[in-house]
């Protein structure tokens, strides 16, 4: 009997195509993606599966920190709540499944691959001045950052609305495996690439 992500959806089949990715998107079957913090410090970050490092990006603080104009204040309700936030994840995952009759990991895969930026800038001095210059970004920041922006839509998307955190990040892991510019993930990701373009 294969294992199945929280019993209903199979790892079998999934296909990253970014192939610079492939290496760090962690697809071990698994039940319930939760290892506890038993992975040993040389790679936890590679052994971890990718549904749950979705998780602990949802798992989020911040007092007033300011988003796109907006003022996120999750007070508490995230950090360290891994169970509920496995709760949104598999909530969301239902929603994405119902409405496009697919995998949700493998929609989360290409949400990943679509959000993650190739390209940003960093700042070098040089005789006390200092410049914004392009550089390459390493698989597993890119990654880091899909993931960062997914969760920072979905949390920004049911902050003081009605809906549901499971369907704001339902919504945005379609939009973002679209490749639509009205996702929070794809768009932080044009601007990045952007900025990086112009520091050429």
């Amino acid at each position: 009997m294969a294992v199945k992500l929280f019993n209903k959806y199979d790892f079998e089949g999934m296909v990253v195509e970014d192939e610079t990715l492939r290496e760090y998107i962690y697809l071990r079957p698994i039940v319930f993606p939760h290892t506890f913090g038993r992975i040993g410090k040389r790679k936890r970050g590679m052994k971890k599966t990718v549904v749950e490092k979705l998780a602990n990006k949802l798992m989020r603080g911040g007092t007033g920190e300011k988003l796109s104009g907006r003022v996120i204040r999750t007070q508490g309700q995230l950090q360290g709540k891994k169970m509920h936030v496995l709760k949104v994840v598999e909530g969301a995952f239902d929603i994405v499944a119902e409405k496009t009759k697919k995998n949700p990991i493998q929609v989360l895969i290409k949400a990943i691959e679509n959000a993650a930026p190739r390209e940003e800038t960093t700042r070098v001095e040089y005789g006390g001045v200092r410049y914004q210059v392009a550089v390459d970004v390493s698989p597993r920041r890119r990654l880091d950052l899909a993931l960062r922006h997914i969760a920072l839509a979905a949390i920004m998307g049911s902050f003081g609305k009605r809906g549901s955190l499971s369907d704001s990040l339902a919504n945005e892991l379609l939009l973002a495996s679209n490749g639509d510019v009205n996702s929070y993930a794809v768009k932080r990701r044009n601007e990045v690439e952007r900025m990086a373009r112009s520091a050429r």
